[in-house]
């Protein structure tokens, strides 16, 4: 699996910017992906040392048109911690 089939796109929210600053980043992942193959990914595309990863499942919310009912996609969320003083340079400007 390459690595950006296996990291969609960062989390935009007050929340995950809250964490840059600290060295954590957010990012959708693709549901199959483990945390060595996020990594790895991660790694291999912003070139920064990967301390910790953890992942976490975000069930898809119900939403309903008229009478009819429907869910949205289950997602993957990924929180990855970078060593001390690194950071995204890629996604410093969306702050």
């Amino acid at each position: 699996m390459n690595a950006y089939d296996t990291i969609k796109k960062p989390v935009i929210s007050e929340k995950s910017y809250a964490g840059m600053d600290r060295g954590v980043y957010t990012f959708w992942v693709e549901p199959a992906a483990t945390k060595t193959d996020i990594k790895n990914a991660v790694q291999q595309a912003f070139g920064v040392t990967v301390v910790k990863v953890g992942t976490f499942n975000v069930l898809g919310k119900m939403k309903r048109t008229g009478k009819f009912e429907g869910r949205r996609p289950n997602r993957k969320k990924a929180m990855v911690k970078l060593a001390e003083g690194q950071k995204i340079d890629a996604l410093q400007g969306l702050v």
